[in-house]
């Protein structure tokens, strides 16, 4: 990851400067400047192919870069993870532990006033993550700017902003100046190439494993029958089974919708899924519980 560009900070500023598709910055001439350049504006033979089956409504690929928005795929505020201005190290350290990301926003007394982000890497270089830091903390000297953008601007254009900028983390406002969500580098790319996992993803041998007994992980894409026939339990009625072939897949079509975060949806037949991992796009992973199981600790 790119380090932030240098400069002073400011929210104001920033969003004042930032008009949906400017581009005012020294044009780059590198990879991702090419790949917005050669994608195609137009959406013919995009269109997607009308099925009773949820599906996700731009499919990874070159011509998202102008045809989706910041606001299609920030996480929502609520679900924004930030830490506030006067946080110890010792609770910043707790964030990043507990949280497992490599940058967290920051802000003063509320989200809609933030003033920068915090890296892993400068905390861990600069304090250490043991009893024997030498200095007072003071959370300043490791802020970095941030990105503020309206939810109007083709992903595209913030792609080729990160990429000039080395800020990969953004911001987006709405018209009276709040925040109203939040996306990373990866999120965008993301969009172009699919989900990326990196080392320190948790890893899954396979696409389930038990947990215990009538309680399994299982990664959205797994297949709806294929699951079924390892726990011995139906899942999913006749209807269901031909319109829908992974586990998430049957998740989406129970509620018509994306779950957050943590939500427990509860089917006809007793059986709980709790989503552990999913953004405002699609579910990434979920645990099955079987009717009569305690939950998880």
């Amino acid at each position: 990851m790119g380090h932030a560009a240098d400069g002073d900070f400011s929210a104001n500023a920033t969003v004042a400067d930032q008009e949906p598709g400017e581009t005012s910055e020294p044009r780059s001439r590198g990879f991702l400047e090419r790949l917005f350049g050669n994608a195609s504006g137009s959406d013919e033979g995009a269109e997607e192919d009308p099925q009773s089956t949820p599906q996700p409504a731009h499919p990874p690929g070159l011509g998202n870069l102008r045809r989706m928005r910041v606001g299609d795929i920030a996480i929502p505020k609520v679900e924004i993870i930030a830490a506030p201005d006067d946080v110890t190290c010792e609770s910043l350290v707790t964030f990043f532990r507990e949280h497992g990301y490599s940058r967290l926003p920051v802000y003063h007394e509320t989200m809609d006033a933030p003033v920068g982000l915090v890296h892993l890497k400068d905390l861990a270089l600069q304090y250490g993550f043991g009893a024997g830091a030498q200095g007072e903390f003071d959370l300043k000297s490791v802020l970095r700017p941030l990105l503020y953008v309206p939810p109007s601007m083709p992903i595209g254009v913030l792609l080729q902003k990160m990429q000039v900028q080395r800020i990969h983390m953004a911001l987006v406002i709405d018209e009276y100046g709040g925040v109203d969500g939040l996306l990373t580098l990866e999120d965008l790319i993301e969009q172009v190439i699919g989900e990326i996992e990196d080392e320190h993803d948790e890893a899954e041998d396979g696409l389930w494993r038990q947990e215990k007994p009538g309680q399994w992980v299982v990664l959205a894409r797994a297949p709806v029958q294929e699951f079924e026939a390892e726990i011995g339990v139906s899942l999913a009625d006749a209807d269901e089974e031909q319109e829908i072939d992974s586990m998430g897949g049957l998740v989406f079509m129970q509620i018509g919708r994306v779950p957050a975060r943590g939500e427990v949806i509860v089917a006809d037949s007793g059986v709980e899924f709790e989503i552990l991992d999913a953004d405002p796009r699609r579910i990434k992973r979920l645990r099955v519980r079987l009717p009569g199981v305690a939950p998880a600790e």
